[in-house]
Formats: C-alpha cells, sequence, structure tokens
C-alpha cells in the first residue's frame, strides 16, 4: 500500500514510523525546515525503553505526485486549509483520506474538497510528544487508531487499511460508528482542556484546589449534552474513563492544548471549542462553562495575533 503521511509530528511522524518500520511504502508529506531536520538527523522515536531510527521517504508540497491509496491526515487543524490544498496532488480517484484530527470541522472541509467517498473518520489515541530536538517521545505503550467509512459500512478499503495497520502494532478497530467515536473523543478532550485552561493547571492542581472537584464533571455534562443532542449519547463507561484522567488527585496530566497556552502558541480554539459551542447554540444546549473556556482561549488568540 503507498501511504502519504502529512506531518511528522508527534501523532502522524509515530503511526508513520510504525509503517514505515513494518515494511510499508511510507512518504511523510513535511515543510522544508522538517524535511531539513529529518534529512540531518533522521526521524527518531525514544521512549518506553527503546530507541529507534528511522531515514524515511520525504517530500515537500512543492515535490508532491500522486496518487496515494492512502494519506494519512495529521496536522494541527490551524493548517488543516494550506494541507488540504497540499495534498490535492495525492489524491486520485481510489484514494482513502483519513484524518487524524480532534473535533469534526475537518470532515466537513475534507468532504467539501475531495467528496464524501475519499474521507474516513478517524480517532487516534497516542501518548507521544516532540522533544526539543524534534524526535518524537513515547510517553505511553498506547498506538490506538479506530477509523472506518463515515456511513458506518465496512468496505473492502477499510479492511485492507485495518489489515495495514494491524500489521505494523498499531490496535485499529472498525467501530459501528465512527462519527460516534469521534464525538466521544472530543467530549473528552474539550473537558480535559476546558478544566485545564480554564484553571491554568495540571488536572492535579485543579482536583486538589477547594471546590476543584467538582469542575470536570461539570464541563463534562455540559459536553456530554450537546453530544446526546446531536444524536451520539456518551456511554456511563465513556464518562467514567473520561474523569478517570480529568479529575485525579495529584495528577501531573495536561492536554497539549495547555501546553500550547502556556507557552504562548496559537491554539485549536475554534476548531475544537467555538466549533462545539456553536453546535450547542443550534441545538439549544446551554454551556456556560464552555463558553467561558472559549472566551479565555479567544483572548490569548487575539495576544498571540498582535503580537502580545
Amino acid at each position: 500500500m503507498k501511504i502519504l503521511v502529512v506531518g511528522a509530528g508527534a501523532t502522524g511522524g509515530y503511526f508513520g514510523a510504525l509503517l514505515a518500520r513494518a515494511g510499508q511504502d511510507v512518504t511523510f508529506l513535511v515543510r522544508p525546515v522538517r524535511a531539513a531536520a529529518i534529512r540531518a538527523r533522521g526521524l527518531r522515536i525514544a521512549g518506553r525503553g527503546e530507541q529507534w531510527l528511522l531515514t524515511p521517504d520525504l517530500v515537500t508540497a512543492d515535490e508532491l505526485a500522486g496518487p496515494y491509496d492512502l494519506v494519512l491526515l495529521s496536522v494541527k487543524s490551524t493548517g488543516l486549509d494550506r494541507a488540504i490544498e497540499d495534498i490535492a496532488p495525492a489524491v486520485g480517484p481510489d484514494t482513502a483520506v483519513l484524518p487524524l484530527l480532534n473535533g469534526l470541522a475537518h470532515i466537513d472541509a475534507l468532504n467539501t474538497r475531495f467528496g464524501e467517498k475519499a474521507v474516513l473518520g478517524g480517532v487516534a489515541k497516542v501518548v507521544t510528544t516532540l522533544d526539543d530536538n524534534g524526535d518524537i517521545q513515547r510517553l505511553a505503550p498506547l498506538a490506538h487508531l479506530a477509523f472506518g467509512e463515515q456511513d458506518g459500512a465496512v468496505s473492502p478499503r477499510v479492511e485492507r487499511i485495518r489489515a495495514v495497520l494491524d500489521g505494523a502494532g498499531i490496535d485499529a478497530p472498525v467501530p459501528d460508528r465512527i462519527i460516534t467515536a469521534m464525538w466521544h473523543k472530543w467530549v473528552f478532550i474539550t473537558t480535559f482542556g476546558a478544566v485545564t485552561s480554564l484553571m491554568r493547571g495540571t488536572v492535579g492542581e485543579v482536583y486538589d484546589a477547594p471546590g476543584g472537584p467538582s469542575l470536570a464533571p461539570a464541563v463534562l455534562d455540559e459536553a456530554a449534552a450537546i453530544a446526546a443532542a446531536a444524536g451520539h449519547p456518551v456511554p456511563e463507561s465513556e464518562r467514567a474513563a473520561t474523569l478517570a484522567v480529568v479529575s485525579v488527585p495529584g495528577s501531573p496530566m495536561v492536554p497539549s492544548l495547555y501546553r500550547d497556552l502556556a507557552g504562548g502558541r496559537a491554539t485549536e480554539v475554534e476548531h475544537l471549542f467555538g466549533d462545539l459551542t456553536d453546535r450547542a447554540r443550534a441545538l439549544g444546549v446551554a454551556t456556560p462553562l464552555l463558553d467561558l473556556a472559549t472566551l479565555h482561549l479567544r483572548v490569548h488568540e487575539r495576544r498571540i495575533a498582535a503580537g502580545a
């Protein structure tokens, strides 16, 4: 299978590296600066007691030609519009585009550009980060990539892709309703992001403060209410799993959104929070805490835009 991985960051870089190490035909589409760094240093994955180095095939947007069988799209939502135009030469009539972004707005954008037939739904769960050298640090053994056709059909191409992912050591379930799975991940990531960004602290710092234990369940109730109104109710097992991450005494956990906020970088506020609260308004769901988190992050974005 001819695979194009868009981005070589913590998520796409890790999944792409697993596929390349398993012998798949993998090319990474990267920006020129990232290409130069990888060509000089290699693509390095470290952590959990192991370290390995790849010298992957790289291409920049001006060099890209296609088509590919599978496009694994792993970029920040802030780079989505540019990435959609960049990958256009790689998308042919039989190409499957598998995005790994959180939220749902990217599905609408990809459907508009390439047609619904080309686009799969996907939910990635992996605990990795990029260090100061641009190396991928693996912080936990998780490598989970749920995916499927938007209509829930288990098509021949889904079976082929699942076999490829399984062969690379990637846990690749195909849920009955991938869009529902994406909603549930969206509920989790916005709850996690709202709790930590509103309070400017780790999960444990929030929980351990007086009044802190009540915050995460309240935010989760709001996010889950939106999902339920949209036809994707969150089961109790998923709610419990979310609270097991976002409502824990002493936990040092923070999401990448909080790390961007604390580091003075742009966040994915509109893709994750703006879109969610817009849907809440359309569905008649009140979300005062999520509205507050959205406003907080928008103020941060305006400071960034003003160069503050």
